[in-house]
Protein backbone atom coordinates (compact mmCIF):
# COMPACT_ATOMS: atom_id res chain seq x y z
CA UNK A 1 0.00 0.00 0.00
CA UNK A 2 2.78 2.09 0.96
CA UNK A 3 4.18 2.09 -2.47
CA UNK A 4 1.54 2.70 -4.38
CA UNK A 5 0.91 5.66 -2.09
CA UNK A 6 4.30 6.52 -3.35
CA UNK A 7 4.10 6.06 -6.65
CA UNK A 8 1.17 8.19 -6.60
CA UNK A 9 2.77 11.44 -4.94
CA UNK A 10 6.24 11.00 -7.26
CA UNK A 11 6.24 13.60 -9.55
CA UNK A 12 8.05 13.20 -12.80
CA UNK A 13 11.68 14.53 -13.32
CA UNK A 14 10.75 17.46 -16.05
CA UNK A 15 13.28 15.80 -17.89
CA UNK A 16 11.33 12.75 -18.42
CA UNK A 17 9.01 14.57 -19.98
CA UNK A 18 11.52 15.31 -22.88
CA UNK A 19 9.63 14.25 -26.01
CA UNK A 20 10.90 12.67 -29.22
CA UNK A 21 11.61 15.62 -31.27
CA UNK A 22 13.00 17.87 -27.93
CA UNK A 23 15.82 15.48 -27.45
CA UNK A 24 17.13 14.95 -30.99
CA UNK A 25 16.65 18.95 -31.14
CA UNK A 26 19.23 18.75 -28.26
CA UNK A 27 21.49 16.20 -29.77
CA UNK A 28 21.77 18.75 -32.43
CA UNK A 29 23.13 21.17 -30.22
CA UNK A 30 25.48 18.91 -28.32
CA UNK A 31 26.85 18.46 -31.80
CA UNK A 32 27.20 22.22 -31.89
CA UNK A 33 24.38 22.77 -34.45
CA UNK A 34 22.73 26.26 -34.79
CA UNK A 35 19.09 27.01 -35.26
CA UNK A 36 19.23 26.77 -38.96
CA UNK A 37 21.26 23.42 -39.07
CA UNK A 38 18.74 21.94 -36.64
CA UNK A 39 16.13 23.49 -38.88
CA UNK A 40 17.74 21.79 -42.14
CA UNK A 41 18.19 18.73 -40.52
CA UNK A 42 14.55 17.66 -38.94
CA UNK A 43 13.41 19.96 -41.62
CA UNK A 44 10.99 22.21 -39.38
CA UNK A 45 11.11 26.18 -39.11
CA UNK A 46 13.68 28.31 -37.18
CA UNK A 47 10.63 29.10 -35.26
CA UNK A 48 9.90 25.46 -34.18
CA UNK A 49 13.59 25.00 -33.20
CA UNK A 50 13.88 27.86 -31.12
CA UNK A 51 10.45 26.43 -29.27
CA UNK A 52 11.64 23.44 -28.94
CA UNK A 53 14.43 24.84 -27.28
CA UNK A 54 12.85 26.93 -25.05
CA UNK A 55 10.59 24.23 -23.74
CA UNK A 56 13.36 21.43 -23.17
CA UNK A 57 15.66 24.39 -21.72
CA UNK A 58 12.90 25.16 -18.93
CA UNK A 59 12.53 21.07 -18.07
CA UNK A 60 16.28 21.25 -17.62
CA UNK A 61 16.15 24.48 -15.73
CA UNK A 62 19.24 25.03 -18.14
CA UNK A 63 20.34 28.99 -18.67
CA UNK A 64 21.85 28.30 -21.92
CA UNK A 65 22.66 25.65 -24.53
CA UNK A 66 26.57 24.16 -22.52
CA UNK A 67 24.26 23.83 -19.14
CA UNK A 68 20.85 21.87 -21.21
CA UNK A 69 23.26 19.20 -22.65
CA UNK A 70 25.38 18.89 -19.46
CA UNK A 71 22.65 18.29 -17.44
CA UNK A 72 20.88 15.86 -20.34
CA UNK A 73 24.38 13.62 -19.97
CA UNK A 74 23.90 13.54 -16.44
CA UNK A 75 20.47 12.30 -16.55
CA UNK A 76 21.19 9.62 -19.62
CA UNK A 77 19.65 11.84 -22.24
CA UNK A 78 22.40 11.80 -24.35
CA UNK A 79 25.99 9.83 -24.86
CA UNK A 80 28.68 11.33 -22.57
Amino acid sequence: VLTIADQATRQPHPADTLTEREIEVLAHIAAGAGNQAIADELVISVGTVKTHIHRLMAKLDAQNRTEAVSKARNLNLLPK
